[in-house]
């Protein structure tokens, strides 16, 4: 292209040249027909003369391109046998074209990813989550997290992901692994301050519970968050954030989540019965700015819950929560018809590299007669909350993390169980890669007042390595 370009501006300048000479006036009082005759014949010379010059030039410039282009192809050896000898010989070697994957549909952006998560347990393994006496768990490496996701946009104004995890359980036995869907859903987002999202995600209910599981401070959550929070549910939710245009500085400042949801659990196509689960949320933010000259937010927000079960509906779903005869926990499956209602609090204050987290969270199960079947246990109220702190010892590098949490399942007269953790994480590449390592203490209150059924006191030792891509 470029000797294209330099051959016709040659030419264009040689012709301009010849039209300039034989417009000029003629002038009968200073020169002859001879005179003129002259003048042309040493231009066309001088053109003749610059034409040789510039197609040296241009012959000069194609072997230059082509010993480039040869120079930045790859060579690749070639032998090849000619019935007496085998002979050696350097080619270039065809560029291949790039393997790609290109969407179906109109969608504007697609990204995919996902994260691993693997734990080494050792002690009195999940004794926090209630799993001691006939509950019991070994010391184990676990595979805890391995998902995969694929998000994207479409220009009609919608998002959508679909998120599977393979370290989840097979639904025939609990200890063996098979791969799901986790988060599966469609937002329409044309309006931030009205949104609407459809499949199945976490209900919103809960800050640790909606908390993404890469950015916890802690390799597993609260007994309480697991026992009384609904996790990943099938449904519709309206959500929004009102102040997004009419005061964007403060468009953070009121987030409003509110859904129906089936309440029966994730990856369940059927509903128990009829009724549906209610669930809504509110986040106030009311300072982000700077204190100290540190990076400095105050976020608090507040939860409600109400579903009308029917027996075989796991009612905790994230963990564990019937009080068995030791005082140990399982996952409380209903004998019989429910109706729940639960609430929460929680706060975040976040100073530099200082965070302060703190949740309460209580609900109330009462038993429903249903044709004439009782429900097959007393109604009784669940609540519990934790507080945790952590700080930066090395900026964005080391942190250090303490954790209290207690639970009472409020089906004894004295069953509660309570922790105290600390950890240490260590940012290789922020969240992307990351370890972490926990010390948990735990005891119960039930074991303490009834020392036949064994030990009150209980520890274990988590560590987690994560990586995300």
């Amino acid at each position: 292209m470029f000797i294209k370009k330099f051959v016709l501006r040659a030419a264009g300048a040689s012709l301009a040249a010849i039209i300039s000479l034989a417009a000029q006036p003629l002038r009968a009082q200073t020169s002859s027909e001879s005179e003129r005759l002259q003048k042309l014949e040493r231009a066309v010379e001088q053109l003749q003369k610059r034409n040789g010059e510039l197609e040296q030039e241009v012959s000069s410039l194609k072997k230059q391109a082509a010993s480039t282009a040869e120079v930045g192809a790859k060579m690749k050896t070639k032998v090849s046998y000619d019935g007496k000898s085998y002979v050696e010989k350097a080619v270039v070697e065809e560029e291949k074209l790039p393997v790609y994957v290109q969407q179906r549909g109109p969608e504007l952006k697609l990204v995919l990813g996902g994260f691993i998560q693997v734990n080494f347990e050792d002690g009195d393994v999940s004794a926090f989550e209630g799993r001691f006496g006939q509950t019991a768990l070994k010391d184990r490496f676990r595979l805890r997290r391995a998902r995969i996701n694929l998000t994207g946009d479409f220009a009609e104004q919608f998002d959508f992901k679909i998120e599977g995890d393979f370290g989840q359980g097979d639904g025939i036995s609990s200890s063996r692994l098979a791969f799901s869907g986790t988060d599966i859903f469609l937002n329409w987002h044309q309006y931030p301050e009205a949104q609407i999202k459809i499949g199945q995600w976490k209900a919103p209910f809960g800050l640790e519970q909606l908390t993404p599981d890469t950015a916890l401070y802690f390799a597993e959550r609260t007994l309480p968050t697991g026992a009384i929070t609904p996790d990943r549910q099938i449904g519709v939710q309206l959500w929004g954030k009102p102040f997004t245009n009419v005061w964007p500085e403060q468009k953070d400042l009121l987030t409003y989540y509110a859904g129906i949801f089936n309440g029966n659990g994730r990856n369940i196509s059927n509903n128990d019965n009829n009724n549906f689960m209610y669930v809504g949320r509110l986040e106030l933010m009311p300072f982000k700015g700077k204190i100290f000259g540190q990076d400095s937010s105050l976020k608090l927000g507040g939860d409600v819950l109400n579903s009308r079960d029917d027996a075989g509906t796991n009612i905790s779903q994230g963990l564990t929560l019937l009080v068995n005869a030791d005082g140990s926990l399982s996952p409380f499956v209903l004998p019989g018809a429910d109706e729940r209602t639960a609430w929460s609090v929680d706060a975040w204050f976040k100073l530099g590299p200082f965070d302060l987290i703190g949740e309460y969270l209580q609900e109330k199960v009462n038993g429903r007669t249903v044709n004439g079947v009782p429900p097959g246990f007393a109604n009784f109220t669940t609540n519990g909350f934790y507080v945790q702190g952590s700080y930066f010892l090395i900026p964005k590098k080391l942190q250090a993390a303490v954790r209290w949490e207690d639970l009472n399942p409020g089906q004894e007269g004295n069953d509660g169980i309570h922790s105290i953790t600390g950890g240490l994480n260590y940012y290789i590449h922020g969240d992307d890669l990351k370890l972490m390592v926990n010390y948990i203490h735990t005891w119960s209150d039930f074991r303490e007042a009834n020392p036949q059924f064994g030990e009150d006191q209980f520890d274990e030792v988590i560590g987690r390595v994560q990586v995300m891509f």
